[in-house]
């Protein structure tokens, strides 16, 4: 059964919290077709070009039908022409993926559960620092001697955000931020427990 770090008020190690067994079965397929659908809805969708009956001119016949010994010239708009029509250019298109919320929750169970395999999910009562100060912020981050670190709590304090800001290993969000995409992401996560315990909860 997998562990999740417990720590107390000083963020030092003060035991173990156990994950639902069942977190060990989920296949790491959920996970794949999550973020696969996260990162497709993020595209841009901006790229598209204008074929031969959307950019403008073309009215007159450029040459005449015969007699230049040439191919027949018959609009200014083809994309032979500099200027013309693009063929097969991009468009507009819809690149969303579904993943229904069953598929949601094994894909966020499971980036839990590889979490706690890691030694990397760590939990904590609250996650504040009241002296709004970033080197306070850093000092709670070297503790946990991680790359980086994803926090997440029930509700951002202003004083917490403004002292974690300006850390550029390390991103605060709240509950309903959640997904399995930002989990994965970051090398480690301190989540209070509160949250924590609503997650295992939902799953």
């Amino acid at each position: 059964m997998s562990k999740a770090i417990v720590l107390n008020e000083k963020f030092e190690n003060n035991g173990e919290l156990d994950l639902p067994a069942s977190y060990e079965e989920i296949n790491s397929h959920n996970l794949y077709l999550y973020v696969k659908s996260h990162l497709s809805s993020l595209r841009a969708n901006t790229a598209r070009v204008k074929n031969r009956t959307e950019v403008s001119g073309g009215g007159k016949k450029p040459k005449a039908q015969k007699g230049s010994g040439g191919a027949r010239w018959g609009s200014r708009r083809s994309p032979l022409f500099v200027g013309g029509g693009q063929i097969f250019g991009p468009t507009k298109r819809n690149y969303n993926q579904k993943v229904n919320k069953k598929q949601k929750a094994l894909a966020l169970s499971y980036a839990l559960n590889a979490h706690a395999n890691q030694e990397s999910l760590f939990v904590v009562d609250s996650v504040k620092v009241e002296s709004g100060k970033t080197k306070d912020a850093v000092a709670v981050l070297n503790k946990l001697n991680k790359r980086d670190t994803l926090i997440v709590v029930d509700t951002i304090e202003e004083k917490t955000y403004l002292s974690f800001r300006n850390i550029k290993n390390c991103y605060v969000i709240e509950k309903q931020e959640v997904n399995a995409y930002l989990i994965s992401a970051y090398h480690s996560v301190l989540i209070e427990k509160s949250v924590f315990d609503a997650l295992t909860k939902e799953a």
